[in-house]
């Protein structure tokens, strides 16, 4: 049975060398093809992992070590590609940015349209059952007058003047309460 690796039993010595020699060109490379420092930094990490737990790779010639640097270099580049198209990623700072940039999604507006619609769910709440249905029927499920006519037993140009009438009713009602405060 083979006693665990510990860094201090290994020289860093050769490990120092070939990372200080070979680490620059490969995170260029591996740069100018990722999106981020931080991929390209993880990619140089493990290339240099997988050297370090590759018992023969000492027993290469220099150059041998590196054309086997550079090839894994580039598996790990290609496992990075096959990694992220499974699994689709967003850069956190450019949707952040993005997010402020949009007017409505910034921290105040979606607090005062909070308030908007808790004014008009209050407003909503003073009209009588009925015109709350004409309202729903129309606004929400989309229907035409003559339709919610038919639906309650009404003519066409009652349930207008109602819509009409609660509309206007609606609108007073909201604008009334733009004086209140919600805190």
């Amino acid at each position: 049975m083979s006693q665990p690796l510990y860094m201090d039993d290994v020289d860093e010595q050769p490990i120092a060398a070939l990372y200080q020699q070979y680490a620059p060109g490969i995170f260029t490379y591996l740069r100018l093809h990722l999106r981020s420092r931080e991929d390209a930094e993880d990619v140089l990490a493990e290339v240099f992992l997988r050297s370090f737990e590759n018992a023969s790779f000492h027993q290469l010639s220099e150059q041998q070590q590196r054309l086997w640097l550079w090839r894994v270099a580039r598996n790990k580049l290609a496992d990075h590609y096959r990694i992220a198209a499974r699994r689709p990623t967003v850069d956190l700072d450019a949707f952040a940015e993005e997010i402020y940039d949009d007017e409505e999604l910034s921290p105040e507006r979606l607090a005062e349209r909070g308030e908007e619609y808790l004014r008009l769910s209050e407003a909503l709440g003073e009209l009588s059952p009925m015109q709350q249905q004409i309202l729903r029927l129309r606004l929400v499920n989309g229907l035409r007058c003559v339709d919610i006519a038919q639906q309650l037993g009404k003519s066409e140009g009652a349930i207008r003047t109602l819509f009409s009438r609660t509309l206007n009713l609606l609108r007073s009602i909201y604008t009334q309460q733009e004086g209140k405060s919600y805190d």
